[in-house]
């Protein structure tokens, strides 16, 4: 565009200077004025073909006399103005573009952090699950079936102690000979520790020691109770608990004999089924695993009216031993 219009205004000073000389050299200062003039309008078509305008006119000529200075300049600040604000225009669209890419980034971020947060819920919430099945079956359990201390076999030396509390005055040396000495030993010397009431008060005392953990006191009192009430029907339950609290302080040979003892004396009192259980896993821990396994297996067929966790509780103790399924 730029370079037509010069060329029109170049051809146009040529055709005066040749083909009219006359009209030139009669009147020099008309044609300054005219190069002057037109000089402005090519100007003034130059700034409007950089700013991406285009002017329109019928005739040139009239164009150039119609701008002046004044509208030159008005139409230059204009043009720089647009040119200033397509630039902050674009600016802006570049930083508009740069916020959506961080939310798009933070959205992604919050998907990924819900999805693990579910993820941790679901494990929580099974683990909580789980939990409490494990609660509610062993708070079912330790009623009348396990209490702490018989997962492992102990050392068999350990004494209770009715070893200790003995009217000798010297201490007798523990030995093969000397069993028969320990075993026959008498208790008249002790103390009772059971109140003078009825045999249901008795047995709500000894157990009483029992809640709070003293076993030792509660091994007494069960006793006690046991000897002056030996046909009482809480009797072989007395008995029974006699012997936890052998086991719970993991003396299993004196529990197994506490648990033979209650087998023996009372078949078919209330905790007999439980009992006979408890036998077979003690024997099973002082290293009789054939009749312990035999004790264990003979529950359900000795009692087969027994509380169904008691046999349950067989047939798992039965698995955990490996015990073979054979007639008790």
């Amino acid at each position: 565009m730029k370079s037509l219009i010069k060329k029109f205004y170049l051809n146009t000073i040529l055709f005066f200077c040749f083909f009219h000389p006359s009209v030139i050299f009669a009147d020099n200062h008309n044609i300054y004025e005219t190069l002057e003039q037109m000089q402005k309008d090519i100007k003034t078509l130059e700034r409007a073909v950089y700013s991406g305008s285009t002017v329109v006119d019928s005739n040139l000529s009239n164009t150039s006399t119609s701008l002046d200075i004044n509208s030159e300049d008005v139409l230059t600040r204009h043009l720089l103005k647009l040119s200033e604000i397509e630039t902050q225009f674009q600016d802006l669209t570049n930083r508009f573009e740069e916020i959506n890419f961080k939310l798009d980034k933070l959205s992604n971020r919050l998907s990924k952090v819900q999805a693990d947060n579910q993820i941790r819920f679901q494990d929580l919430e099974n683990t909580s699950v789980i939990n409490d099945d494990k609660k509610i079956l062993t708070k079912n359990e330790s009623k009348d079936k396990i209490l702490p201390g018989s997962s492992q076999p102990q050392d068999l030396g350990s004494i209770s102690y009715k070893d200790t509390n003995t009217g000798e005055t010297s201490q007798q040396t523990r030995s093969v000979d000397s069993t028969a000495t320990i075993i026959t030993e008498t208790f008249q010397a002790e103390e009772k520790i059971l109140p003078s009431e009825k045999p249901e008060a008795q047995y709500e005392f000894a157990t009483s020691f029992l809640k709070v953990g003293d076993y030792s006191t509660a091994e007494r009192a069960f006793r006690e109770f046991v000897q002056t009430n030996p046909e009482h029907k809480l009797a072989g339950n007395a008995q029974y608990w006699y012997a936890e609290t052998f086991r719970i302080r993991q003396l299993y040979t004196d529990a197994a004999s506490a648990y033979l003892e209650g087998y023996q004396k009372y078949p078919k009192g209330e905790k007999a089924a439980v009992n006979l259980l408890k036998l077979g896993v003690s024997m099973v821990q002082i290293g009789e695993k054939d009749q312990g396994c035999k004790m264990i297996n003979g529950v359900e067929k000795q009692y087969p009216d027994a509380n169904q966790s008691v046999i349950q509780k067989a047939k798992y103790e039965s698995q955990k031993f490996e015990c073979k399924n054979q007639n008790s």
